[in-house]
C-alpha cells in the first residue's frame, strides 16, 4: 500500500503523489529505510491564505534544498474565513534560518516586481 514518508498517510494503490505535501509516495515496507520524523522536527515559516502562494515558495525552497511541506485546513468546497482558511508552511527546525533568508529574498523581489508594474 502506498504511503507518504513524510506525513504517513496511507493511500489507495494508484496513487503515486500524496495530496496533502506534493511528496512521492512509497510502499509501506520501504518507510522504515526513510528517516523518522515528527511534529518537533518542524517549524512554521510561513502563512497565507493563498494556496498558490505557498506552493510556490514550497517549491523554490525545495530547489534550494530545504526540506519544506505544507499545512492546510482550506477546504475548497467550503469557503471559510480566518483561522480555518490558513495554509502554513513549514521547514526542518535545522534549516530555519535559512528558509527565513530565503523567503524574505524572494517576497523582497516579489514586492520590488509589484512597485515597478505599477510604475
Amino acid at each position: 500500500m502506498p504511503v507518504c514518508p513524510n506525513c504517513t498517510y496511507e493511500y489507495v494503490e494508484g496513487i503515486v503523489i500524496c495530496p496533502d505535501c506534493n511528496t512521492p509516495l512509497v510502499d509501506a515496507s520501504e518507510l522504515n529505510n526513510y528517516e523518522k520524523l515528527s511534529e518537533d522536527d518542524w517549524a512554521l515559516v510561513y502563512t497565507t491564505f493563498n494556496r498558490i502562494d505557498a506552493e510556490m515558495l514550497r517549491e523554490n525552497l525545495e530547489s534550494a534544498g530545504i526540506s519544506a511541506t505544507i499545512l492546510s485546513q482550506k477546504d475548497s468546497s467550503f469557503p471559510t474565513p480566518g483561522d480555518l482558511s490558513t495554509i502554513k508552511l513549514f521547514v526542518k527546525k535545522a534549516e530555519v534560518s535559512d528558509a527565513l533568508e530565503f523567503i524574505q529574498t524572494v517576497k523582497g523581489k516579489s514586492a520590488e516586481n509589484d512597485d515597478n508594474d505599477q510604475d
